[in-house]
């Protein structure tokens, strides 16, 4: 089974009431083709979401499993539109939960003003050269997520700790690259002096 994964973006998004007096939360939460750092570079590809599941993504809180669910794709309270930026969120809270009033008026003071998405990776591509990454498959999305802290505020995403799983797979890559162009360099060496 693959591990999930989760990604926290420093992307705008807003909180406003709309034309018929409902409480709306816009933005992007994945953004494609946007290199980030974090030991090495990451980037979501704009084919990832292709043939991702997201018949039933969830709109949480921090991701938390605990607090109330704030959308869902589901019952229609959360649409996801993908687009050559990214992943477009719009979803409708409900003004008689106070959970879902209290995080409204967090986005709307800015209070609460990032976004994270939880995933699992089915296919990615690794370049030694540059020591990047490219998702280029998302197999499910399991939620989108408004979060007030950041997991690495030094960058626009954050890496949570699932992540460790692919740092272990990127010392055995770079492990097995080096191995592999030491080879090649002494047969090129070999060939030459034989030559």
């Amino acid at each position: 089974m693959k591990e999930k994964e989760i990604r926290k973006l420093d992307i705008q998004f807003r909180a406003e009431t709309n034309e018929e007096e409902k409480m709306e939360i816009k933005g992007y939460a994945v953004v494609f083709n946007s290199p980030e750092t974090y030991g090495y570079t990451e980037i979501i590809s704009d084919r990832a979401l292709d043939n991702a599941d997201m018949s039933d993504v969830v709109l949480r809180y921090n991701h938390n499993d605990s607090f109330m669910v704030l959308a869902r794709t589901r019952n229609g309270s959360l649409k996801l539109e993908k687009d050559k930026k990214g992943l477009k969120i719009d979803a409708i809270l409900q003004d008689d939960i106070t959970e879902h009033k209290n995080i409204f008026n967090a986005i709307k003071s800015g209070l609460i003003d990032k976004q994270s998405f939880a995933f699992t990776v089915e296919e990615d591509e690794y370049d030694y050269e540059t020591d990047t990454r490219t998702i280029t498959k998302i197999g499910k999305l399991f939620d989108v997520s408004v979060v007030d802290q950041p997991f690495y505020n030094a960058t626009d995403v954050s890496v949570a700790s699932k992540n460790d799983d692919f740092l272990e797979k990127r010392k055995e890559l770079r492990k097995e690259y080096e191995e592999k162009k030491a080879l090649e360099e002494a047969k090129t060496k070999l060939i030459a002096k034989l030559g």
